[in-house]
């Protein structure tokens, strides 16, 4: 079933009333009907079974039929701290990310990054990040839609993660699955974790040495050198596992 997210103040009464782009993805791309049902969420938790109403001018009336049991996200708030990738790669690890469980996405420049995007490139990036990060969210049922905040330095990142319970930075140079298990299985539902990712170049040796500082645990993800695109994803599909099963 369709899902929509609606701003708190487009809820009233027993209707929702949806506006902006997706009522032309509704009408025209869908092409829903009156009667058929959708699902709709507040982008706080909360999440209604609803009929289409009607359509009145650029909105459309939706009817609540009740509100529903929400259990999509994860039991504990991943951030995911991902180094500018080269082309439209940031897109889809955006959008994967998401349907993955990540709570937010924080893309970062690093040393090695090749993209080098300046304050207005950057602005029209994360709003095209966080259009992505939306529609993964309806597609994948989240309760919430993820932030995809401002490209940040990587000193910028390290310092945004200090609130964080947890950080983990997966490191090419780093040996031993055994260590990196035993860290894993220590994540608790409910503490934050940070995953650090470098660009296609990985991380300098100093990068590394501040992230160590910083408090973040180097770990593997195995024998074979993983692309970024792969990388974060593979972090979060090891967490998303461990946190579901406890």
């Amino acid at each position: 079933m369709q899902q929509f997210f609606a701003d708190s103040s487009w809820i009233q009464g027993n209707s929702i009333y949806i506006e902006g782009a997706d009522v032309n993805h509704m009408k025209n791309v869908l092409r829903m009907k009156p009667g058929e049902d959708v699902r709709v969420n507040d982008g706080q938790g909360k999440t209604y079974l609803c009929c289409v109403s009607a359509y009145e001018d650029d909105r459309a009336v939706l009817d609540i039929l009740k509100e529903l049991d929400s259990d999509t996200e994860l039991p504990s708030r991943i951030v995911l701290f991902q180094g500018l990738p080269k082309g439209d790669k940031m897109e889809w690890i955006v959008q994967k990310a998401v349907e993955l469980g990540a709570y937010s996405i924080v893309p970062f420049a690093a040393k090695r990054s090749v993209v080098k995007l300046d304050e207005k490139k950057a602005t029209k990036k994360q709003a095209r990040w966080q259009a992505i990060a939306k529609g993964a969210a309806e597609q994948s049922g989240r309760s919430i839609i993820p932030e995809v905040q401002n490209v940040l330095t990587f000193t910028e990142a390290l310092d945004a993660a200090k609130e964080l319970d947890v950080l983990l930075i997966p490191y090419e140079l780093e040996e031993g699955m055994k260590e990196t298990a035993r860290i894993i299985e220590a994540v608790e539902p409910g503490q934050s974790v940070g995953i650090f990712i470098g660009p296609e170049g990985g991380f300098e040796e100093e990068e590394v040495e501040l992230a160590k500082k910083a408090g973040a645990h180097p770990v593997s993800l195995g024998k074979r050198i993983l692309r970024t695109e792969t990388a974060g994803l593979t972090a979060l599909s090891v967490l998303m596992y461990k946190l579901e099963t406890v």
